[in-house]
C-alpha cells in the first residue's frame, strides 16, 4: 500500500533511488482511474519503486512547491529530488514502460 505523504514525511519518504509520487483529491474522477493502475504497477513494482500518494487538498503548500497545477499527477523522485512530472491518465503498460525507463536511467547513474 502506498504511503500518505505529508509535509512532516516528504523528505524521509523520497530518499529511495525512486520514489513516485501520486497527487490526486478525493473528488478527482481521473485520479480514481489512475488508482487501480498505481496498485497494479506498486505489486508488480513495489521492490524496485517506492510508490507514496499525496493529498493536494490536505497539502497545498507541496502541490504548489512541485508545481502541480492539474491532478492526477505524478512526481517522480530520484535520490529525494524531484525530477519529472507526468500528468493525466495513462495505460499501465504505458506508465510501466515509463517507470522501467526511469529504473534504468537511475541504475546508470548509480
Amino acid at each position: 500500500m502506498a504511503v500518505t505523504i505529508t509535509k512532516d514525511n516528504l523528505t524521509a519518504e523520497v530518499n529511495n533511488q525512486i520514489t513516485v509520487i501520486d497527487f490526486w483529491a478525493p473528488w478527482c474522477g481521473p485520479c480514481k482511474i489512475m488508482d487501480p493502475v498505481l496498485e497494479q504497477l506498486e505489486a508488480e513494482m513495489g521492490d524496485q519503486i517506492h510508490f507514496a500518494k499525496l493529498n493536494v487538498d490536505d497539502n497545498q503548500e507541496l502541490a504548489e512547491q512541485y508545481h502541480v497545477l492539474s491532478i492526477p499527477s505524478l512526481v517522480v523522485f530520484e535520490n529525494g529530488v524531484a525530477k519529472e512530472k507526468v500528468t493525466g491518465i495513462f495505460p499501465k503498460d504505458k506508465l510501466k514502460t515509463y517507470l522501467n525507463k526511469k529504473l534504468a536511467e537511475a541504475s546508470q547513474t548509480a
